[in-house]
């Protein structure tokens, strides 16, 4: 379907307040793992790596949440690289990051202004595909960044970091912290947790390498994402195994309680503490001395490598196939995997370096 001129008027939306992030950003809402669901991302025609980059396109960012700072720093990431690219940016969504049929409002509102692609941080994977689907029959480009739908209901999925990066990294960064030797534990979410069982299964085959040969996993405790019994849970793990050197925490609740309990007990700056946290949550952790390094994905960075996979995809430099490859500005090279999933790549460290550069 080609493209009236109604979209070029389109006014440039950006919507920047500030909340609280969604306590639950790491304990299984906004890290979601990909997932086999059996169905190929959806594509249409052939490829050409180099095809020109098309300016002037309209790009419209659907958020899980509008005005959750997370979101507002990945969008403002999309918006800053469709400028550099020469194409236009708006933000819609809802105040509720579980306000469903709000989303599939704005899918609608998208594809009847007639953009042309759009990048959805989708709240429920099924939800929003009757929408999306519509939207691509009316040649509209489908991105998903952070929280995908159904793979046949978008062209591409932005993943944060594979759980493979997410799992092995937070070991590393341990290992490095206790000289490899000593007992350490893991501080998780929800028993039930896919993505952070996930993320322990990879710690634990990371755990195998010769190398960390005096390093012994004693327990996985569980928080239940709560930070009182997260805060609760530390206290035990260090009642019940004082010889603790260290703790991994993938969660951004469990690392933010463990850390509080840490930094107003004996163990300040004896048992090391990591895992996945926010640089707003962790920062007075980190400049006190309680925490020595954590990470999280760049969330700027998502929304920017959402935005170049939009454009690329509107140029038809890609389809959303896997083994296409396409440039993302001085981001570099990337390439789609399985299902359409292209992965941001690892995750950022935090230390007293360079945690007062970011804000979310």
């Amino acid at each position: 379907m080609r493209k009236c001129s109604l979209r070029r008027s389109c006014v440039v939306l950006a919507a920047v307040t500030s909340l609280s992030l969604a306590a639950t950003a790491c304990g299984g809402t906004t890290k979601e793992d990909v997932k086999d669901e059996g169905g190929k991302a959806a594509t249409a025609g052939n490829a050409d790596p180099n095809a020109e980059t098309k300016k002037g396109l309209t790009v419209g960012f659907l958020p899980k949440q509008v005005n959750n700072p997370y979101f507002t720093v990945a969008d403002k990431g999309g918006e800053k690289a469709l400028k550099e690219l020469g194409s236009s940016y708006k933000e819609v969504g809802t105040s509720s990051g579980t306000d469903t049929a709000g989303q599939v409002s704005y899918v609608n509102t998208l594809t009847q202004q007639q953009v042309d692609a759009m990048a959805v941080s989708a709240q429920d994977p099924g939800a929003l595909c009757t929408a999306l689907k519509q939207a691509m029959k009316n040649d509209i480009k489908v991105v998903t960044y952070d929280s995908d739908t159904n793979p046949e209901c978008r062209n591409a999925f932005i993943s944060q970091a594979s759980a493979d990066d997410l799992g092995r990294t937070q070991v590393q960064l341990l290992a490095e912290q206790i000289g490899n030797k000593g007992e350490i534990a893991i501080l998780s979410a929800a028993q039930t947790a896919t993505n952070q069982n996930a993320w322990i299964d990879i710690m634990k085959d990371e755990l195998k390498d010769p190398k960390y040969k005096d390093i012994k996993l004693v327990k996985v405790a569980y928080g239940d994402d709560d930070a009182q019994k997260s805060f609760q849970q530390t206290q035990g793990l260090l009642q019940e195994h004082p010889d603790l050197k260290g703790i991994i925490s993938p969660t951004t609740v469990g690392i933010k309680a463990a850390a509080q309990y840490l930094s107003g007990s004996k163990y300040k700056g004896k048992v090391r503490l990591t895992g996945l946290g926010t640089p707003n949550d962790m920062r007075k952790y980190v400049k006190n001395g309680t925490v020595e390094a954590f990470e999280l994905w760049d969330p700027a960075k998502l929304g920017e490598l959402a935005a170049h996979t939009a454009v690329a995809l509107s140029s038809g430099q890609i389809t959303g196939k896997e083994g296409e490859t396409f440039k993302a500005g001085a981001m570099g090279e990337y390439t789609i995997g399985k299902d359409g999933v292209i992965n941001l790549g690892k995750p950022t460290v935090f230390t007293a370096e360079n945690v007062d550069q970011f804000n979310f």
